[in-house]
């Protein structure tokens, strides 16, 4: 009996050593390097192994672990919730940008450039408290539906990317998101869609107050922007909130080059990641040429300087978790 229980326990330990810790990203290069890297810096004896407290990942959020075409998708939220205040208040609708989203028009939109995306979350996100606001961004993640897919936007995770992170946390990694999003939009699906809790998202922000509401003490989402978490401003906003140069980067796009640009220059063990959107039957092929997600100097540049470029229609087997 006892000879049986040891033979057992063998097989169930080999299988679990033996397990895909990323089962939906093919058997190609890509997998190959991610896996050889963290195997490496966790390893005691490794030339490369670095300690718990310097294992830091740090990963953008649109393009990189979810979805972000036809725009970003905290703009249709703020759309979505435009449409119903202006059904509300058609008093609202105080110029040509809010008129084009209050007609769901992201063409105009678009045209209208950052200054209006600027002035729709306003509109939408200020004077609301942070509780008020983040509960509004849980509904609309319960309940919206993407306009291609059909999806819910927590759907429209990166499985890939899901199974990464969870490995590097496996490994000893923590494991941050340092995005251009809005840093209490994000924070409402962190944890439940990556497992990533609020402390560790770092991301855009606009300025806020503390006022006492009804005897209520409260946080106050106000117009103006305090910090845009973006191109330069990722690594000085890791640096500032961090306090630790990251072991790994990942991005898709020219904003998150100075991100993954500063975390591999520094001394030792170093991995910088770039999703390539390469598949334009299951998602949406797209480059330097996009609008959103622009991808040049990383694709020019990446690879001379080490970068892993995935390739999503190579390098995965699955792109949605929510779809299979």
């Amino acid at each position: 009996m006892f000879r049986h229980f040891v033979i057992l326990s063998f097989l169930l330990n080999a299988s679990v050593a033996l397990a895909d810790p990323l089962p939906s990203w093919n058997d190609t290069d890509s997998k190959a390097r991610i896996i050889s890297f963290v195997e490496n810096v966790t390893d005691t004896a490794s030339d490369d192994y670095v300690t718990p407290s310097g294992r830091i990942a740090v990963f953008d959020n649109d393009g990189t672990l979810w979805g972000e075409q036809p725009v970003y998708f905290q703009l249709i939220y703020a759309v979505d919730a435009f449409q119903k205040m202006a059904q509300d208040d058609p008093d609202l609708i105080t110029s040509d940008v809010l008129k084009a989203a209050a007609e769901g028009d992201y063409s105009a939109l678009a045209e209208g450039g950052k200054e209006a995306v600027i002035e729709v979350l306003g509109a939408t996100h200020s004077g609301l408290s942070v509780d008020d606001f983040q509960d509004s961004v849980a509904d609309w993640v319960a309940t919206a539906n993407h306009p291609v897919t059909g999806l819910r936007y927590d759907q429209m995770t990166y499985q890939p990317m899901v199974e990464l992170l969870r490995y590097l946390r496996d490994e000893g990694f923590k494991t941050y998101i340092v995005s251009g999003g809005g840093i209490h939009f994000m924070r409402v699906f962190a944890e439940a869609a990556y497992g990533i809790p609020a402390e560790q998202v770092i991301g855009t922000y606009t300025e806020t107050s503390y006022e006492v509401i009804d005897g209520v003490p409260t946080i106050v989402k106000q117009p103006a922007i305090g910090f845009v978490d973006d191109k330069e401003g990722k690594p000085i906003n890791i640096d500032r909130i961090i306090g630790k140069r990251p072991i790994i980067a990942g991005g898709n796009s020219d904003g998150d080059y100075a991100m993954v640009e500063w975390t591999t220059a520094g001394d030792g063990p170093r991995l910088g990641l770039i999703v390539h959107h390469t598949d334009g039957e299951r998602e949406v092929a797209y480059a330097c040429d996009s609008h959103i997600g622009r991808l040049c100097d990383g694709l020019a540049n990446g690879p001379a300087l080490g970068w892993l470029i995935v390739d999503m229609a190579k390098d995965w087997s699955r792109i949605y978790t929510g779809a299979q």
